[in-house]
């Protein structure tokens, strides 16, 4: 039996990058509740290729701990002007 991680590929109906990343982060903050959800690590891409993947959030370590369990991770979109939140 496998222990490592699952990953869903959920296809849209949607033809657009934004509005694709707009769904995202409405499921993010609907869903925000359920813990076995990792929306942090979040990527899309378009139905019609393999990869590349684009990753939506930031997800830098802020704080202490810098990593593992109870860690902070930066909620803003990837190459977000300012410093991470």
């Amino acid at each position: 039996m496998s222990t490592g991680r699952w990953v869903i590929h959920l296809p849209t109906t949607l033809a657009g990058r934004d509005d694709t990343v707009a769904l995202l982060a409405a499921l993010r903050g609907s869903l925000a509740h359920v813990p076995v959800l990792d929306f942090d690590h979040a990527t899309i891409r378009r139905g019609d290729e393999a990869s590349p993947r684009t990753t939506i959030w930031c997800d830098a370590p802020i704080g202490e701990p810098r990593a593992g369990p109870g860690s902070r991770r930066c909620h803003r979109f990837v190459n977000h002007p300012g410093p991470c939140a």
